[in-house]
């Protein structure tokens, strides 16, 4: 049995060494701003932006799975929010991916900047090309959002920490389950848990996991004094989320793998990019350091128009941005301004039975050429 199935196996039964005779099995949700706090507060629960009970038995889930010290926070960038000011100094130079999540890029240019931190970017596929001296945090994304490229994130965090930079990986579209960045170096993972964590396209959510009591203690404390905090309803939506997380992503993953096959022998389509693909470049690696291929599929149709048109026409295909929810969804990336191809679709496959997905998925192919 693997660590993963283990750890699997004992996340729906981490409240039961907490619960008396007669308590709840499942989670309570604990909608509170203020605790009863007579006399000396020391050493009891204060005030609803230090803490909340709620959140935290999310951060214990989450803790569980990246053996790691977990703060939640009310989505993905505001996480990646956290690792940028409250570590970062006026002086400082970051290395971005340029072919990554494009909001990030966005953030550096827009308040990082003017508070004096200079950001430089790289593509995925030659992030350690020039390598990293100079850098106080270098943020990789693997694979990347949306043109699915890989990184080796073991030599990257191996010759980033050399140089003395703060490796952040965002581990959003693979969750612990598919990909282990602290296992492989990395000093910090960033989720977007909004995703396929959470699993049902309900829930702004995302978390920071760290090793490194120092950075954890840090983000803590930022987390306080900003009031960047989870809501209680969202965090326990998140922990019920959790428990079915194993079950999702085995289901999520095993479809990808025969779509992206299937899709890469049509003549209508003009690339296909998954990394479970023996000929995607990014394969061989992918390989080495990703326990799960992935759910996202980069699809890319001669045009804008056939693209919108496959996307219309698909009965199990749910237009929208974002991605990682139960249901298979798509969108054309071009609209938001990545370097891709006009008819670049991400495709994210949900859990429907795949004998039921893909002939809609080809119908709707067929009815858009």
């Amino acid at each position: 049995m693997s660590k993963m199935s283990r750890k699997a196996a004992a996340l729906p039964h981490l409240r039961r060494a907490g619960l008396s005779k007669g308590d709840p099995v499942a989670l309570p949700l604990t909608m509170t701003s203020m605790y009863h706090l007579p006399g000396d507060p020391a050493g009891a629960r204060q005030y609803g932006r230090f803490d909340n009970p709620t959140w935290e038995a999310a951060e214990h889930q989450l803790a569980h799975l990246e053996d790691a010290g977990i703060v939640a926070f009310p989505s993905g960038m505001a996480a990646i929010s956290a690792a940028f000011f409250a570590l970062l100094k006026s002086g400082d130079r970051i290395l971005l991916p340029s072919d990554g999540y494009y909001t990030g890029r966005v953030l550096a240019e827009r308040f990082l900047k003017p508070f004096g931190v200079t950001a430089d970017l790289r593509p995925t596929t030659g992030f350690a090309d020039g390598g990293f001296a100079g850098y106080r945090l270098v943020f990789l994304e693997t694979p990347s959002n949306p043109g699915l490229d890989i990184c080796d994130i073991a030599a990257v965090a191996k010759a980033a920490r050399a140089a003395g930079a703060i490796v952040v990986a965002d581990n959003t579209t693979m969750t612990p389950y598919g990909q282990r960045p602290l296992d492989l170096g990395a000093d910090l993972v960033v989720s977007a848990d909004t995703k396929a964590v959470n699993g049902h396209s309900d829930v702004l959510f995302g978390h920071v996991a760290t090793r490194d009591e120092a950075l954890l203690s840090t983000l803590r404390d930022w987390r306080k004094l900003s009031g960047a905090i989870p809501g209680p309803f969202e965090a326990w939506l998140v922990h019920r989320g959790l428990e079915t997380l194993d079950v999702r992503l085995e289901r999520m993953c095993n479809s990808a793998e025969i779509i992206a096959a299937r899709l890469a022998e049509r003549k209508d389509v003009v690339a296909v990019r998954y990394p479970g693909l023996p000929d995607d470049p990014g394969h061989a690696l992918a390989r080495a350091q990703m326990q799960r291929f992935g759910f996202l599929i980069g699809l890319t149709l001669p045009s804008k128009a056939q693209a919108e048109r496959f996307i219309g026409a698909c009965p199990l295909i749910q237009p929208a941005t974002s991605f990682g929810g139960v249901h298979t969804s798509a969108e054309r990336r071009a609209r938001w301004g990545d370097a891709v191809a006009p008819g670049f679709v991400r495709l994210s496959i949900g859990c429907e039975p795949v004998e039921a997905l893909w002939p809609a998925v080809a119908e709707a192919l067929d009815a858009a050429g």
